[in-house]
């Protein structure tokens, strides 16, 4: 069956379960999808949006269905932590405010909450009534890593629907089945998605995606030789190519929301700029953390080397580079080296700038790889 379940890859018994619902008029209002990272779960929570809103229970081809799939339908509303430590309490109660409102277009809107695990016990009480009383019109879908991540008093308010671990042998098999890539064009791919099967489909597709990592990865390379003003020229560069295809959302957002404009009342106009800067804000981290995760990637297999395990090597078109680095280098300093990446993508989230981050990045790379550079020599 070809519908807008089919691209849930890996999960077989969440598709079946999904169609199940859907075919019986049995949607219910409140779910929690739990599952690790790469799992699809996100993947799935829209396309059980497209199941609510569309006229023909998913039919992936409507209006509404290519909209929700493109994250610009006004009534699917997509969620995640804003604070440093979770959700704040603002947030849920814009939520609360938001979900007592009318649908802009469709009969019904849908909430998709993502990492519902840092939902905190003021943000979750105050939101506990909203779950287990949602209006008629609104469908939640909860995302979290596990189910004993979240809260008790969340889950027995939700459906729960449990998405399985996908192993990588798997995961990589998925990505060359959907895409004719070879296994190591998927595997990259996959790495660089931060383990998402769906996104890694997608940078499969984009010969963009992997010209951009390709020189991520040259930039690395050139770490060993970098002087300071370098550094501060690879760091914007790296910004500047992994913003680039904001332009295209930008664009799309723009041509949506002056297709629907003159059907829409002021208030709703307003509403939807809203949700558009969000989601460009969202697509944004996603970019940057994508560039952290070919940065990861390569410092990995670095270190695969350094141990003696140079089997493991994923990025094996960069071989030459990772032999190289790995010679000059020990295990040690490549654990420092990617901590570093984790609390950068960290610092990220909390809203530190992006250039700040990434230029302190590159230099504590360079330093923990190969040694702090002193001022007579970046001056030769």
């Amino acid at each position: 069956m070809a519908d807008v379940f089919s691209g849930i890859l890996g999960q077989p018994k969440v598709r079946d379960f999904l169609r199940s619902v859907v075919e019986r008029d049995a949607i219910g209002q409140s779910y929690l999808f739990a599952g690790p990272a790469g799992s699809n779960k996100t993947l799935a929570a829209y396309a059980l949006a497209q199941a609510v809103i569309c006229e023909n229970k998913g039919c992936g081809s409507c209006d509404a269905c290519k909209r929700i799939a493109k994250r610009t339908h006004p009534d699917v509303r997509y969620l995640e932590p804003e604070g440093a430590g979770g959700y704040l309490i603002e947030q849920i109660r814009d939520l609360i405010s938001d979900v007592s409102m009318a649908p802009i277009q469709a009969q019904r809107k849908v909430y998709i909450i993502d990492r519902v695990d840092l939902l905190g016990v003021q943000a979750a009480n105050a939101f506990l009534k909203t779950l287990e009383e949602p209006p008629e019109h609104v469908v939640l879908i909860l995302l979290g890593r596990t189910q004993a991540s979240v809260l008790p008093t969340i889950v027995s308010r939700c459906q729960v629907v449990p998405f399985r671990h996908i192993p990588h042998t798997e995961a990589v098999g998925i990505v060359c089945q959907n895409t004719g890539a070879s296994p190591l064009q998927a595997a990259v791919a996959i790495q660089a998605s931060n383990g998402s099967i769906s996104k890694g489909i997608e940078f499969v597709r984009s010969s963009e995606r992997f010209a951009f990592r390709q020189r991520v990865l040259q930039i690395l390379e050139s770490l060993e030789l970098a002087d300071d003003l370098d550094i501060l020229e690879y760091a914007a560069e790296l910004l500047n190519r992994a913003q680039a295809p904001l332009d295209l959302v930008r664009k799309s957002q723009e041509e949506e929301l002056a297709a629907s404009a003159e059907f829409m009342a002021q208030a709703a106009i307003r509403q939807v700029e809203a949700r558009n800067k969000r989601a460009l804000s969202a697509k944004s981290m996603e970019y940057l953390l994508q560039t952290m995760a070919i940065m990861r990637s390569w410092l990995r297999d670095v270190l695969m080397v350094a141990s003696g395990r140079p089997e493991l090597v994923i990025n094996e078109d960069a071989q030459e580079g990772i032999v190289h680095t790995a010679a000059r280098t020990t295990p040690p300093q490549l654990v420092r080296a990617l901590s570093y990446i984790d609390k950068t993508c960290e610092a990220f989230r909390y809203n530190v700038s992006p250039e700040t981050g990434m230029d302190v990045l590159l230099y504590q790379v360079r330093k923990e790889l190969y040694g702090p550079r002193s001022a007579s020599t970046d001056a030769i």
